[in-house]
């Protein structure tokens, strides 16, 4: 009798993905709860550059620099709806070397804005404990620690419990920029706003044209992070309709939000303190409502500007392990950092990878300096824009793919983008001019390293992951 034998087939692993539970208020929560704190801290700095009139064209300019921004990416990221972001979109559309490069100033820009956030919260922790009657001198230095932690732990454990806190807190921190506005009855003859007394005479514009020029540096930290929306391309439902309902959403609130806070602000606090980074206003809504008397609006903006650190420093952890991930899952980095965790569907080995990088600069940096990098890398990333959707449009017209959403005017938002980056630099430049170029040293540097030694380990045959057709011209 034959013996018979069978062989048992192992079956194949599982891949595990990250989640797709994300809905329209989840973007606009990501988004938004990015940039909020941007209006209760650091926009002030636009200030002191070229007083308050040069502030307000600087927001007014951003916001259009945003706004290109905010209908490029809905275009482009509603088709390439994958985790990384704009850096899985340069790697389709203009190689690995860009690449690596957008996907390093997306890290640096969100770790760089968490760590002003967890600055600025433990500022106000020790401005409470004044108020409250504290004598002494408080060590932010814990609260600072604790709240990158207790974030990090929140994402750790899934991305719709972590926005679905950003959406609640993010709502709360807008609504109390709404009732401050009202508290101040600016339609009233009692209103406390004194404008014209605040901005008369040198200190309209105290350094002429060239201080709104200066102004557009920190003019940027009304909206930076809008583009972190992209980053939950993987994580929704529905990109075609989620990510660009979001994001245009979005940069209507924004757009809303900043310009109510530079008026209140303006009217209640002389430009020299609202603009002195050193001995000025930190949290210039919590120092405005100050000056109104009034205890419940103290209070509301109070949790107003905590609940907005808390939403950016959230958001900005998802978005930078994002951007980790998608460069680890495609060997850009280690692949170990490509690792999904198997009960939270979460990128957690990227997460917890870079919360002592936000700790080292939170615990050791200068607001100023901080915001400045961070600006300085999103300057970077909003200049690769206008670039790509050029050629995204030329190697795959309209009629070519099905897009999730098309942006009107083109070319002419790229252009005017292109030109706002160029004024931006300069205005960067002519107070920061050593980190500007300290950054972008530090960039040529790494693009060396990445093109001599990791482009090895990049596996070329994989980089095109989207169902296109061959691009024109190829």
């Amino acid at each position: 009798m034959a013996k018979t034998t069978t062989t048992a087939t192992a079956p194949a692993p599982q891949k595990i993905n990250l989640l797709r539970v994300l809905g329209p208020a989840h973007v606009w929560a990501l988004g938004v709860g990015i940039v909020l704190v941007g209006e209760y801290m650091g926009w002030n700095f636009a200030v002191g550059k070229g007083g308050a009139y040069a502030a307000l064209i600087a927001c007014w300019f951003a916001g259009l620099l945003y706004t290109c921004v905010a209908m490029i990416d809905s275009e482009v990221t509603s088709t390439v709806a994958a985790a990384g972001g704009q850096f899985t979109q340069a790697k389709h559309i203009i190689g690995p070397l860009m690449a690596f490069n957008v996907g390093l100033y997306l890290v640096f820009a969100y770790t760089m804005l968490e760590a002003a956030n967890a600055i600025t919260l433990g500022y106000l922790v020790s401005q409470v404990a004044t108020l409250s009657g504290y004598t002494g001198e408080l060590n932010q230095s814990p609260f600072i620690v604790l709240t990158i932690l207790f974030l990090a732990w929140l994402n750790y454990r899934g991305v719709l419990a972590t926005l679905n806190f950003n959406l609640v807190i993010t709502a709360i921190a807008f609504i109390a920029i709404i009732l401050l506005f009202i508290g101040v009855t600016p339609w009233s003859a009692a209103t406390p706003l004194k404008h014209a007394q605040l901005m008369s005479g040198s200190a309209a514009l105290p350094y002429g044209a060239i201080g709104v020029v200066a102004a557009m540096h920190f003019g940027l930290w009304y909206y930076l992070g809008i583009e972190g929306t992209t980053q939950a391309a993987e994580e929704v439902r529905s990109p075609a309709r989620a990510l660009p309902f979001g994001t245009m959403a979005g940069i209507i609130t924004l757009l809303i939000a900043a310009t109510l806070t530079w008026y209140v602000c303006s009217g209640l606090l002389p430009w020299e303190f609202l603009g002195d980074g050193v001995n000025g206003s930190v949290a210039p809504l919590f120092d405005a409502s100050r000056l109104t008397g009034s205890q419940f609006l103290l209070f509301m903006l109070g949790i107003g500007t905590m609940f907005s650190t808390l939403a950016s420093a959230n958001g900005c952890i998802n978005d930078a392990s994002r951007a980790w991930f998608g460069m680890g899952r495609d060997h850009y980095l280690p692949a170990w950092f490509g690792a999904v965790h198997p009960k939270f569907r979460t990128p957690y080995r990227s997460i917890v990878f870079l919360v002592p990088i936000a700790l080292i600069f939170a615990l050791g940096g200068a607001l100023d300096q901080v915001v400045t990098f961070s600006i300085l890398s999103g300057l970077l990333e909003y200049t690769f824009m206008p670039i790509n959707v050029i050629m995204f449009r030329k190697k795959w017209p309209l009629d070519s793919i099905k897009r999730g959403y098309v942006h009107p005017f083109h070319p002419l938002p790229a252009i005017v983008l292109l030109c706002l980056c160029a004024v931006t630099y300069f205005a960067v430049f002519l107070g920061y001019g050593t980190q500007l170029i300290a950054m972008v040293g530090f960039y040529i540097v790494v693009s060396l390293w990445f093109h001599f030694w990791r482009y090895r380990f990049v596996s070329r045959g994989k980089q095109f992951t989207m169902p296109w057709p061959r691009p024109n011209g190829y």
